[in-house]
């Protein structure tokens, strides 16, 4: 199946899957010396919603994607995650941090370990999980993202996709609240796109709550509740899908679609 195979989600399956704000983001400014990287960022994540932040290179969208589990420090503001506001550092920030799953665009997975092993060693480690019970679940999870037959492989053996899908098991293995995508699918061959872009569309429909920052306008209007526009790193608009891309309201919004090349 492809991604173009894998229809819109419905509006009472949206609606239904909404619930409580699970990350809140108020009056965020970052700075790298004397660049404004985040200015005045407001943006609430609900519980299973998919919120798609897209825009131009260099709009403050990875940045944004990475203060939410505290990858990139910020200057001002808050971000609460469950009502929790993010720790400076130590072992609540860590705590904190499990619960926030992340998938890099690189696949950061460990070169050394098995794909087995890569998915088992966060909840081993971090969360006290014996070792049946984390391969039972990795097992599980790696079937769910189509590489089960990969477990005893490492990962230069795979093909980026399939790592990419292995980060995408590691990263749930430790059964996130809120998962991360930074622009997942922009270091892969375009043959391989589809089937990543296939995984995280099946979790949507099953109502992960995922921040996505990407490039693929398709996966945009099939999985998202809502399309978060960034420009000069700032929020420039918040649409349905429908909305941002049928009628934009902003002119660096329209600019920016027609400059898409659509196939």
């Amino acid at each position: 199946m492809t991604n173009a195979d894998v229809s819109a989600r419905p509006e009472g399956e949206m609606s239904a899957g909404r619930g409580e704000p699970l990350v809140v983001i108020t009056d965020v400014e970052k700075h790298y010396g004397d660049f404004h990287a985040l200015k005045n960022i407001n943006l609430t994540v609900n519980r299973g919603e998919v919120v798609v932040v897209i825009g131009p290179s260099g709009s403050g969208k990875s940045t944004l994607c990475r203060t939410i589990n505290r990858l990139e420090t910020i200057t001002e503001g808050t971000i609460t995650i469950d009502g929790k506001e993010l720790p400076k550092e130590g072992k609540a920030l860590a705590q904190l941090r499990a619960d926030v799953g992340m998938v890099f665009q690189s696949f950061n997975l460990f070169s050394h370990l098995t794909i087995l092993e890569n998915v088992t060693l966060g909840p081993i480690k971090v969360k006290g999980k014996k070792k049946a019970a984390a391969d039972e679940q990795a097992k599980a999870l790696l079937d769910r993202v189509g590489v089960a037959h990969q477990v005893s492989k490492l990962p230069g053996q795979l093909s980026g996709g399939q790592q990419q899908r292995v980060a995408i098991a590691r990263a749930l293995a430790m059964e996130p609240k809120v998962m991360l995508f930074d622009e997942p699918t922009s270091a892969l061959d375009p043959e391989m796109i589809n089937e990543v872009l296939d995984v995280m569309v099946g979790l949507a429909k099953d109502g992960m709550t995922m921040v996505v920052v990407t490039h693929e306008m398709g996966f945009a209007r099939k999985a998202a509740d809502r399309v978060v526009f960034m420009a000069d790193g700032q929020i420039v608009e918040e649409a349905t899908p429908e909305e941002f891309f049928t009628n934009p309201k902003s002119d660096r919004a329209k600019d920016f679609l027609s400059k898409l090349i659509t196939h």
